[in-house]
């Protein structure tokens, strides 16, 4: 059950995850923090067996970077960010309410449906009790539930509008006729990491709908951008996985600097290492971003770190 926004909003702003009003922009990070961490983030990539894009962007700071930034990969399942986008913002104009009851049938189910695949035949599930299982476990016949209610065209037509050409919707998950016929579903670090600064803004949904959506993003799931990150930081993230792809997108709500970071790496020999380096890589760029934002103009640190 949702909780009410006037008791949500007031939470979440506590948390960190909805911008207060009028806060003051962060002055931009210190040259020599900042690049000693784009080097050590071009290093990591470097190592993977695997080509490796990382897109990185200041949310209340100036601060941009770009690795194989506007390359297209595979998406895997950081393409649901968009599908979820599109469910919130399609509730909004009243084409559908969030309460909306969906009948799920064994005709509708698909490989890696870990929660739909489990129920009885016949079980009504609202359209948020199928975002929620798509994004925190990435139930793939939730996300095609989903899909065929707000549409594929319409999910697409949204994502224009934002202008993220590279950012394609062109399949269901688990169509592997589909994706060997050329229809992969497809974006870039760059426009995976503006999506998430679009709805962090909160100028393509409204606060409540912004609010309840981060909501469902940072709930725990299985990634990679978390793995070495402490607890207490909060983090609304999307991860995503096939064969030799390994994608994971996120919000990072470093306390006085949040940022987004996207990370996206095909073609791998060895999907393990590839994921250990997706958690090496946010580690390192959290504890840059976190050190700027704990230390005075001339580097003297005020409170404890969080990221070691």
């Amino acid at each position: 059950m949702l909780r009410p926004a006037h008791v949500l909003l007031p939470c979440l702003v506590a948390a960190g995850l909805v911008a207060q009003s009028g806060p003051k922009a962060a002055p931009a990070m210190p040259a020599a923090l900042w690049t000693r961490m784009t080097e050590d983030l071009t290093r990591m990539a470097n190592e993977v067996d695997g080509r490796v894009g990382i897109f990185i962007q200041g949310l209340d700071s100036p601060e941009t970077f770009s690795l194989r930034g506007d390359e297209v990969f595979p998406t895997a399942s950081t393409i649901k960010v968009a599908i979820l986008l599109e469910l919130y913002r399609q509730a909004e104009a009243g084409r559908l309410r969030l309460t909306d009851v969906c009948e799920v049938q064994s005709r509708d189910l698909v490989e890696g449906s870990a929660v739909l695949g489990n129920l009885a035949p016949g079980t009504k599930l609202s359209l948020r009790d199928l975002a929620l299982f798509m994004v925190v476990v990435s139930d793939n016949s939730a996300a095609n539930l989903l899909m065929d209610r707000v549409g594929v065209e319409q999910v697409n037509t949204t994502l224009r509008s934002l202008g993220l050409e590279k950012t394609q919707l062109r399949r269901k998950m688990m169509d592997l006729p589909a994706a060997q016929a050329g229809r992969e579903n497809l974006s870039s670090p760059r426009n995976l990491g503006e999506l998430l600064t679009f709805i962090h803004g909160g100028k393509v949904v409204s606060e409540a709908s912004r609010a309840d959506l981060l909501r469902l993003l940072v709930t725990p799931k299985d990634g990679f951008l978390t793995r070495l990150l402490p607890e207490d930081l909060e983090v609304a993230n999307k991860p995503g996985t096939l064969a030799g792809v390994r994608n994971d997108v996120g919000i990072l709500f470093v306390k006085g600097r949040p940022f987004v970071l996207a990370i996206m790496c095909s073609h791998l020999r060895d999907e393990r290492q590839a994921e250990a380096a997706i958690a090496r890589m946010a580690r390192r760029a959290a504890a840059c971003f976190e050190l700027a934002a704990a230390t005075s103009h001339e580097g003297r640190v005020f409170g404890p770190l969080l990221v070691h």
